[in-house]
């Protein structure tokens, strides 16, 4: 009977519905807005009698006013960012549940410590709409260093093929301050390698740079708004 949220995660970076770049926690909330949304996200899982990790999405607008938008009844592709802000391992707790095992910590001890941002390593071009791109991996170098993860699936060598997902990895930077986890996955971008397929690394690391993504002024209609393959080359 114990249901708890995990905070939430920022989401709005996005080409064809699909995430690219997610942080915790969102730079727009306020605490009671916070606080509005976790209870109803609470209320949806307890009112199906829901067990194990789920997520639900909402929409925010201009006026700050949130929406039930669905839930996803499984853990997501950006769950990292919500590991590196609570420190829970939500796979662990996952198994634990499914096992029948008791959650062994309440809301209350429940706090957000930092920021984290993920950028989402797919072997498309952003340049040609993102169309998805397949090849070997001639050169694949992983970033290191304090406050950068990566979670990915392939090695040096290996063929990126056509038949799944596109994604090569998952890249994430956590650091005291928003502005600090932007800086160090700018770093943590220009140090990872890769050759031999085109990736939307770059893209990531325009909207990095982006105003309208630092300041937290931005929408699901960044990329539609603010990018272009010119914009992209202008900043490199």
């Amino acid at each position: 009977g114990n249901v708890i949220h995990l905070f939430e995660r920022e989401c709005s970076v996005q080409r064809r519905h699909q995430k690219v770049v997610e942080e915790a926690p969102s730079s727009v909330l306020t605490p009671e807005i916070r606080n509005a949304m976790g209870k109803c996200a609470v209320d949806v899982a307890r009112s199906c009698a829901y067990v194990g990790a789920g997520t639900v999405e909402f929409l925010l607008d201009e006026n700050m006013n949130f929406y039930f938008l669905e839930m996803n009844t499984r853990l997501q592709v950006e769950h990292p960012v919500t590991e590196m802000i609570t420190g829970v391992d939500l796979v662990k707790e996952q198994i634990k549940v499914a096992r029948g095992e008791k959650l062994s910590f309440k809301q209350e001890d429940l706090k957000i410590h930092g920021h984290a941002i993920e950028s989402r390593v797919y072997a498309e071009d952003p340049n040609q709409n993102f169309l998805p791109d397949i090849g070997k991996l001639i050169t694949y170098v992983r970033p290191q260093g304090p406050g950068v993860r990566v979670d990915d699936g392939f090695e040096e060598g290996m063929d990126i093929p056509i038949h799944y997902d596109p994604m090569i990895a998952k890249l994430v930077t956590y650091a005291e301050n928003r502005e600090e986890a932007m800086d160090r996955m700018i770093r943590a971008i220009e140090e990872y390698s890769i050759a031999g397929v085109e990736t939307t690394l770059q893209f990531c690391k325009f909207v990095m740079e982006h105003d309208a993504f630092r300041s937290g002024k931005f929408d699901t209609h960044f990329v539609k708004k603010y990018f272009t393959p010119e914009n992209m080359e202008e900043h490199d």
